[in-house]
């Protein structure tokens, strides 16, 4: 591989997007067609409870070790988004409003107790890179929310066409992330397109973004198997 324009690596990281984002998988689109049960919709959201839950984490374990204030500062606006500032805001609790709408019980969901081994294995192999892996490989792998302003808007107006048990007050964690996925995206596309310098260093942005698609192309994976095939494992939520 030889040296890229900034130009040239966008577009490379762009292609892996169109390429192997999880709007493109079949359980997402069940989801958004409106061809999924509600006990199938349930196990989408109690699993994705975790990598919602386990984002926060993941950033704080690269805000660690970032080497500047400037970027300490910009990378703790993704935790609060998450956390929020007080109890009951931040992404995280919305999340638990949209399980909350669909009838799971709260205690159950944040008791991860009923995940699929993937979806758990999945989500800690994200923090885990996060944590292992250079900065800007863990920045990288950051970059699935270029692509995710366009999945958001197909979920909302699909589940809330297709699915009398959704309303806009249980998709309310979606609407921040509209203005809040461009403005991290941009900064991470920024930092990278100026900081991946050499052939090994742009090989390692595009496998960490590649490394992130796997991650949740494998949750949906999971769901599918488990839910639409009825393959549940043992110990995993059953409807």
């Amino acid at each position: 591989m030889t040296l890229l324009t900034p130009d040239q690596l966008e577009g490379l990281l762009r292609h892996i997007g169109a390429e192997r984002y999880h709007n493109r998988h079949p359980f997402h689109r069940k989801l958004h067609d409106g061809l999924l049960t509600k006990q199938q919709v349930q196990a989408w959201a109690l699993n994705r409870y975790y990598y919602q839950a386990k984002i926060p984490a993941k950033d704080a374990t690269l805000l660690a070790r970032l080497p500047t204030a400037e970027l300490r500062r910009e990378w703790r606006r993704r935790i609060e988004d998450h956390d929020g500032t007080e109890p009951g805001t931040g992404g995280v609790a919305r999340w638990l409003v949209l399980t909350d709408g669909l009838g799971l019980d709260r205690d159950y969901v944040e008791s991860t107790d009923g995940l699929l081994p993937a979806t758990r294995f999945a989500v800690d192999a994200y923090v885990n890179f996060v944590r292992d892996q250079s900065i800007l490989a863990a920045i990288a792998s950051s970059l699935t929310e270029l692509f995710s302003p366009t999945i958001i808007s197909e979920r909302v107006s699909g589940m809330l066409r297709h699915y009398d048990f959704i309303s806009e007050e249980t998709l309310a964690y979606f609407t921040p992330r509209l203005t809040q996925a461009p403005r991290d995206s941009d900064f991470a596309l920024a930092y990278v397109r100026e900081n991946a310098r050499t052939p090994e260093q742009q090989r390692e942005v595009l496998g960490a973004l590649e490394f992130k698609c796997s991650v949740l192309w494998s949750m949906l994976d999971a769901l599918d198997y488990a839910y639409v095939e009825d393959h549940i494992p043992p110990g995993a939520f059953v409807p």
